[in-house]
């Protein structure tokens, strides 16, 4: 898929939204991806899981992966139908407290071969967090893959594919013009606080 068809299909479902928001980061930002309403659809969510599980072996051979692990919440659909792609288990991890951690007897062994797997992303925080559940359990992060890369520059140790890049400006909140303009702030995603 290209940059273009990726970026079609969410705005046709109605997923790249305009407006005020405050992202999980604690940025501001006039534009907000909602993955949900595009991976809502199975025949969506296992096209674009697809095509990313293709970027991904084209750029790691062997890509040898025994597990997919991704965020909750926002990873765990993505996550599953890369499973899928990968032909790997899909596993998530969730947030407990203020970090994230593997629950509900999720675990991975030492030396596991693991992709981190993100519907979105930003500043390359919750993919960090995600890859040190993995580490501090002694598996081994390979690669990182999203659906959208929003333009974070970020470099994670591990080799990263997105299947469209789209850069939207993003604030600091006291220098962000939406706030001085007196735009309400929306919070849409599904970390709390920030």
């Amino acid at each position: 898929m290209t940059n273009d068809e990726v970026l079609t299909l969410f705005r046709s479902s109605g997923a790249l939204l305009e407006g005020h928001f405050r992202l999980s980061s604690g940025l501001h930002s006039s534009g907000y991806l909602q993955c949900a309403l595009v991976l809502q659809r199975p025949d969506r969510a296992e096209q674009l899981a697809r095509a990313l599980a293709e970027a991904l072996r084209r750029v790691v051979a062997p890509l040898d992966a025994a597990a997919v692990l991704s965020p909750a919440l926002g990873g765990i659909v993505i996550g599953h139908e890369m499973g899928r792609a990968l032909g790997v288990r899909a596993i998530f991890a969730e947030r407990v407290d203020s970090g994230l951690a593997l629950r509900r007897g999720f675990s991975l062994a030492p030396g596991e071969r693991v992709v981190v797997v993100e519907d979105v992303v930003t500043t390359g925080k919750s993919t960090r967090e995600t890859m040190a559940v993995a580490e501090a359990s002694g598996a081994k992060v390979v690669a990182a893959a999203s659906i959208i890369d929003r333009g974070a520059e970020t470099d994670l140790g591990v080799p990263y594919v997105s299947l469209a890049r789209l850069v939207v400006p993003t604030y600091a909140p006291e220098s962000c013009p939406l706030c001085a303009q007196g735009l309400p702030v929306v919070k849409p995603g599904s970390r709390p606080g920030a």
